[in-house]
């Protein structure tokens, strides 16, 4: 089999198939990872989404305590340490966000999570 190069992938196209704007800087789930809205993208065009890089993200509760090099994940809200949820009494899986590159206190309000 060979391979056609398309591009280098830190970027990716990513069509907005939502009724609503999708703001710059906003977390969207890719399947089973995350990415990073790059530019606004309106309803039914096409952006980019980044997909690799150290971003400063909300954590979903700020009580919660990273260590460097933890696997963190993405509920939906912002990022935790929990691979799995229990929603309406049924356990979901949380999308993987990637790893924590700096240590998050209890109290500290976000974390830095390389993705990709």
């Amino acid at each position: 089999m060979k391979a056609t190069y398309w591009q280098p992938g830190a970027k990716i196209d990513f069509a907005n198939a939502t009724e609503n704007k999708i703001e710059a800087n906003t977390v969207v789930t890719l399947g089973s990872r995350i990415g990073v809205v790059g530019t606004d993208i309106e309803p039914g065009a096409v952006g980019s989404v980044i997909t690799e890089g150290v971003f400063i993200l909300d954590k979903t509760s700020s009580s919660t305590v990273v260590a460097l090099g933890d696997a963190l994940y993405f509920d939906g809200t912002g990022i935790t340490k929990d691979a799995s949820a229990t929603v309406d009494e049924e356990t979901v899986n949380n999308t993987p966000a990637g790893w924590a590159i700096k240590a998050s206190a209890s109290g500290d309000a976000t974390v830095y999570v390389k993705i990709g």
